[in-house]
């Protein structure tokens, strides 16, 4: 009987770790798809920046862009903030 056990208590757990590595696949995926997702979000924010230049200014920029004005600003200010992560990641790499 306890060879019986001892096989189904295996099996249990060959099960578990089953299930948790199709869990951990769905994470990773969700994890990949959302850095790719912040990926495009930051060259978007980019484009944007690159349009306001060209355009101008805010307003135009939102005009030709047919955007709102608060999502241009959005985008400029995700911008910045990845500017100024670079700078700080550059300035960190050359103390070291």
């Amino acid at each position: 009987m306890s060879v019986q056990s001892s096989d189904k208590t295996l099996s249990r757990k060959q099960r578990l770790q089953e299930k948790q590595r199709r869990q951990l696949a769905v994470v990773d995926t969700v994890d990949k798809a959302e850095a790719k997702a912040r990926k495009a979000e930051i060259e978007l924010a980019v484009a944007v920046t690159e349009a306001v230049q060209v355009f101008g200014d805010e307003q135009s920029a939102s005009e030709g862009l047919d955007m709102p004005v608060e999502a241009i600003r959005r985008f400029l200010g995700m911008a910045q903030d990845e500017a100024a992560s670079a700078d700080t990641v550059a300035e960190a790499v050359g103390k070291s």
